[in-house]
């Protein structure tokens, strides 16, 4: 019996060797099985978009090419979800749960050991995919644009972090529409969150680009007066809420693809994650605002001037042609497309990036570039067309002189019009 025990013990003791030793090699193969798939699966894309490039060069009716390219943007679509989802899906879980003796239900996000490592693997393909295409497609500083979401990536998986964002963001809105914010924020439970667990208010809803299925299931017709009411109130709030946290506070949700957005039974809109968090400094900040202001004026020189003032940096100087330096700025920060268009492509070949060529991109400003191009997207999938540069007006006519003559002054002195928020971390 005792030697029964002893081999028993051996057994165990050869088979926890040989589950380290699979671990060891499954850590070190993972980062080249990820790279692998990430390349197998980016370059299938990118030859979607070249064929469907091919193929509109001998369709010459307009309404077609649009029609292909919204199919093509569609298959797109889905292999890059299946993508993001299969390589970062296990980053970051979220669980529904319920704390003893509560009667409400809480969220906890975790996160898995040594996951930041295969996340830097990502972002390491992602600029070597960048500067690829920056070189042989996109006349646009994409290198620039990764390097600002390298930079950014690491606080994802600081929680702390996160729940100080999300407290920050929260009551940003709830005092500055004195009770009434025009989006949900989650609270955190400060007590039950550490670096690598948080603890969250759940919040019931539908995924924003799961409406028209919810309101079809009711008997509604998402195309319907009624539901059109519905989804303008709700891009309406959203809208406002990213114009309050852009133009007035500087620092805002930078993450507002659809799955972080959900609508409640009463239509209101949640938004949800807050590992991506942005400030903008203020000299940005109000460049950026009388960039807005210039784009609904309509006036190329105001739009030029301002696009420069920003730090972009083009193959065309604004003075020399100021028609086209609109038409780019108006396709990075504005919603609104031109008639007969469905989506921005900027593949195709009268795409405002074929004429005027964006050499120098600053990296601050990626998140507001890509926070525009979302809520373009998402109004797209509702059926749309709208302007969010002519819905934030007011607030950025507001935030110009909110700093005004003598901004060095007033910035060294903490005056900002009392609508900044100092941050609660230093960058690390």
């Amino acid at each position: 019996m005792l030697l029964q025990d002893q081999e028993q013990e051996l057994l165990e003791i050869e088979m926890k060797k040989l589950e380290d030793l699979q671990e060891t090699l499954t850590s070190k193969f993972k980062p080249w099985q990820r790279t692998v798939d990430f390349w197998a699966r980016a370059l299938n894309v990118y030859t979607g978009y070249k064929v469907c490039q091919l193929r509109v060069k001998f369709v010459p009716e307009r309404e077609t090419q649009e029609r292909i390219w919204e199919e093509q943007h569609e298959i797109a679509a889905t292999k890059i979800y299946s993508l993001c989802s299969d390589l970062g899906g296990f980053f970051l879980k979220v669980h529904r749960a319920r704390i003893q003796g509560e009667k409400s239900d809480v969220a906890v996000k975790v996160q898995h050991p040594g996951v930041q490592e295969l996340m830097m693997t990502d972002i390491q393909n992602l600029k070597s995919f960048a500067a690829y295409l920056q070189k042989t497609e996109l006349k646009f500083d994409l290198v620039s644009v990764v390097q600002e979401i390298e930079k950014q990536v690491g606080y994802e998986f600081d929680f702390l972090r996160e729940a100080k964002s999300m407290e920050m963001i929260g009551k940003f809105l709830e005092t500055y529409n004195k009770g009434k914010p025009p989006v949900i924020v989650p609270r955190p439970i400060s007590s039950m969150v550490t670096r690598r667990v948080l603890v969250m208010e759940f919040i019931e809803g539908t995924p924003i680009m799961r409406l028209g299925d919810e309101m079809s299931k009711k008997g509604i017709s998402p195309n319907s007066k009624m539901a059109m009411v519905v989804k303008r109130s709700i891009l309406k709030d959203l809208t406002t809420a990213y114009g309050q946290m852009i133009l007035k506070s500087g620092f805002f949700h930078a993450d507002p693809h659809p799955g972080n957005i959900l609508i409640n039974k009463e239509t209101k809109v949640a938004l949800l994650d807050y590992g991506q968090v942005k400030e903008l400094p203020d000299d940005l900040r109000i460049q950026f605002a009388r960039l807005i202001v210039a784009l609904v004026s309509g006036d190329s020189l105001k739009v030029g001037k301002s696009f420069e003032d920003l730090g972009i940096r083009s193959s065309t100087k604004a003075t020399d042609n100021p028609v086209a330096i609109t038409k780019l700025a108006r396709m990075m920060f504005d919603t609104k497309l031109p008639p007969g268009v469905k989506a921005a492509n900027p593949f195709a070949e009268d795409s405002s990036l074929k004429e005027v060529s964006v050499q120098s991109f600053p990296e601050e400003l990626f998140f507001v570039l890509r926070t525009v191009q979302l809520l373009r997207g998402i109004s797209a999938g509702m059926g749309i067309n709208y302007s969010c540069a002519e819905a934030w007006k007011q607030m950025a006519e507001e935030t110009i002189p909110s700093v005004g003559p003598g901004t060095d002054l007033q910035r060294k002195n903490g005056k900002n019009g009392g609508s900044r928020n100092l941050l609660f971390w230093k960058k690390r």
